[in-house]
């Protein structure tokens, strides 16, 4: 009797062409997204998030920072070394910065959606209003 060996399915996180690279949430991509234009601290991303997205995406702080250490631990993020000057910032504040990974991470996602939509738009699919 011949034995069946199931084929191994490409892992979930994979796309052709990135398959090395993961895919983030939806919410991780918003912190992706602040981060692209300038290093912030965690109070900064959540108003950039909420401010971007019309305030359809609220991050709770706690959700913001397990974000960040996945994000961080991913090498998605890091730690910014770049301050503002002392009378405009607080000590005890981190600021993060998107690294070059996380660049590629963020314009890889943004394509998958680019794709998507066009599927969409050849469809009779319509966005719902509000």
């Amino acid at each position: 009797m011949r034995s069946r060996r199931r084929r191994r399915s490409k892992p979930r996180n994979s796309r052709r062409g990135d398959s090395d690279l993961p895919v983030p949430t939806p919410a991780a991509l918003h912190v992706l997204l602040a981060l692209a234009s300038a290093d912030m601290h965690g109070w900064a991303i959540l108003k950039e998030v909420s401010a971007s997205t019309d305030g359809r995406i609220r991050l709770s702080a706690g959700t913001l920072y397990g974000l960040v250490k996945r994000l961080s631990d991913q090498g998605l993020i890091a730690e910014s070394e770049h301050r503002p000057p002392a009378h405009w910032d607080d000590q005890r504040r981190r600021y993060y910065r998107l690294t070059e990974l996380g660049r590629s991470v963020a314009e890889a996602e943004l394509g998958r959606l680019e794709r998507v939509l066009t599927v969409a738009r050849s469809t009779d699919l319509r966005p719902s209003e509000g």
